[in-house]
């Protein structure tokens, strides 16, 4: 007679092999959907706290005294409404040995405001949007003032000018 008794075991580690081979290569793609799932999260922030602020006449003494003198209708509280925040993924960037990923931001408002005023607003939108980007990643230090372009383990960000509808 032949003994099967090993015969289980031999199985068992095949099964438990290719189970452990399987969950690294889930873990590779989860991470990557993780880290754009955190970005988006944090471009959400962002894009509120910019319309909050802003929206609110809210700034920097500097910007304030600049909009004091050329656009005084940004001083006053206005309403913007998001359309959609979305993204675009533009491939392998070289420079940075990263995926670049960039921010569009969509929004309307009712208020009538010249194409300057509009792109000021739309500044201070992508301003916060990378801000919040940065301060998710923890990747202040590696950025400039402007926080442009924000990096991320992964992937560099960028944005778009805001599209008015």
């Amino acid at each position: 007679m032949m003994d099967n008794s090993g015969q289980i075991s031999a199985e068992f580690l095949f099964l438990f092999g290719v189970l452990i081979l399987i969950v690294m290569l889930a873990i590779v793609f989860i991470s990557g959907e993780n880290e754009l799932n955190t970005a988006m999260a944090a471009a959400r922030s962002g894009v509120m706290e910019g319309i909050g602020t802003s929206s609110s006449g809210i700034y920097p003494e500097d910007t304030f005294r600049d909009y004091s003198k050329s656009k005084e209708s940004l001083l006053t509280p206005y309403s913007v409404e998001i359309i959609n925040i979305s993204y675009n993924d533009l491939g392998y960037d070289v420079n940075y040995d990263k995926n670049w990923i960039q921010f569009n931001v969509y929004a309307k408002t009712d208020e009538r405001f010249d194409s300057q005023e509009l792109v000021s607003i739309g500044d201070r939108i992508n301003y916060n949007l990378r801000k919040s980007l940065a301060l998710s990643f923890n990747s202040t230090q590696s950025t400039n003032k402007l926080y442009n372009p924000v990096f991320s383990p992964h992937y560099v960000y960028t944005t778009a000018n805001v599209k008015w509808i």
